[in-house]
């Protein structure tokens, strides 16, 4: 059983809803789907859970209707917000969100906690929570429309709806580009059985690297999504030589984490190497509209020594490396790739096993 995902959509403009503000998710990727092809609602991706929820909190207050879409490790990073501002002024607007289950073995490491601690998070904020029903439509659209009017929080499950394909005009086209596992392969060639730490951030980066950088010192850092620079910056100071392989929507998701390692860098050893698939190839492959950012100024804007020009082709990318891998300091580089075929992710004791070594 599942809600049929177009008419579910049809039914949410008609009891008026205007906007989608979202941070993408596996589990809510066919609602997404119906939202972006459809002329009558308006989706807004979100670079974090905080700023979905004070994006719709300014529609709300501003006479619109908006709703938030995220997953539950996002609900996470709401918190201030919901505490800070829409408890206590009042602010009131549907918030759904996956609920993802975890078994070890099957499930990333980042779902462990919250796959029996959701509610108990969700009634930490001052929420109620309902879980959307996938039976009767009516009574999905009627839960929704009472998160709308009050603190409660609306749990999407697994397989909660029908499949949407994204219209022709929506696809992305990275065929041009070179695959992300041409340039993992090649560092895995230039730093294998070296001391150089190798921190991949969530989603589909760090299952390549468990896939083609088997020889070098790798953190598969399944959760904690806009940290990975934080969290090199961090091994940095204490002393490593490290490179952090992000990616386009995990780099705007917590960018003080630039601005906090711009101060240290000519005390550190890091290079931060941005793969851009233009996707949230993980929860769906949504396009991440993020063509508008001029990512290399924002890292030299930061601090950051840049290398001036975007790069797009595997013989620039190698002679760069070489390039950057000869001195210390804080530097960056902007790669533009296409998609590979999925690949595994690391097994559960790999990833409990990757350590500063």
């Amino acid at each position: 059983m599942a809600l049929d995902t177009n008419l579910f959509l049809d039914k949410l403009i008609v009891q008026g809803y205007t906007q989608l503000c979202v941070v993408p998710c596996s589990f809510a990727k066919d609602v997404i789907n119906a939202a972006i092809n459809h002329e009558n609602i308006e989706y807004i991706p979100c670079a974090s859970e905080a700023i979905a929820c004070s994006v719709a909190a300014g529609l709300k207050m501003a006479g619109a209707k908006p709703i938030v879409i995220v997953q539950s490790s996002g609900v996470t990073n709401m918190g201030s917000c919901i505490t800070s501002l829409l408890k206590p002024y009042g602010v009131t607007f549907p918030i759904l969100t996956s609920w993802r289950t975890y078994s070890e073995g099957d499930s990333e490491i980042q779902h462990q906690h919250l796959a029996t601690e959701l509610p108990k998070l969700i009634e930490a904020y001052g929420y109620e929570n309902v879980i959307l029903d996938i039976e009767n439509i009516d009574t999905a659209i009627s839960q929704i429309d009472v998160c709308d009017t009050s603190h409660t929080m609306c749990i999407i499950k697994k397989d909660s709806f029908t499949k949407v394909a994204l219209k022709d005009e929506h696809q992305l086209d990275l065929s041009s580009y070179v695959p992300r596992s041409k340039f993992l392969i090649d560092l895995n060639e230039k730093f294998k059985d070296t001391n150089t730490l190798f921190i991949g951030t969530t989603g589909n980066t760090a299952r390549e690297m468990y896939s083609f950088m088997q020889e070098t010192n790798n953190f598969y850092m399944a959760g904690n999504m806009g940290g990975a620079l934080s969290l090199g910056f961090g091994a940095a100071k204490a002393g490593k030589k490290v490179i952090v392989c992000g990616g386009d929507a995990e780099f705007v998701m917590h960018m003080g984490g630039f601005t906090t390692a711009g101060r240290y860098k000519d005390e550190i050893n890091l290079t931060y190497i941005l793969f851009d698939n233009e996707s949230n190839k993980s929860t769906g492959g949504q396009n991440t509209y993020q063509t508008h950012l001029d990512y290399i100024s924002i890292a030299e804007g930061s601090g950051l020594d840049v290398t001036s020009q975007t790069i797009m082709s595997l013989e620039s990318f190698s002679k760069t490396v070489d390039e950057l891998s000869s001195s210390k300091g804080l530097k960056f580089l902007h790669v533009k790739c296409g998609n590979d075929e999925e690949t595994p992710r690391p097994p559960i004791e790999v990833v409990r096993a990757s350590t500063f070594q």
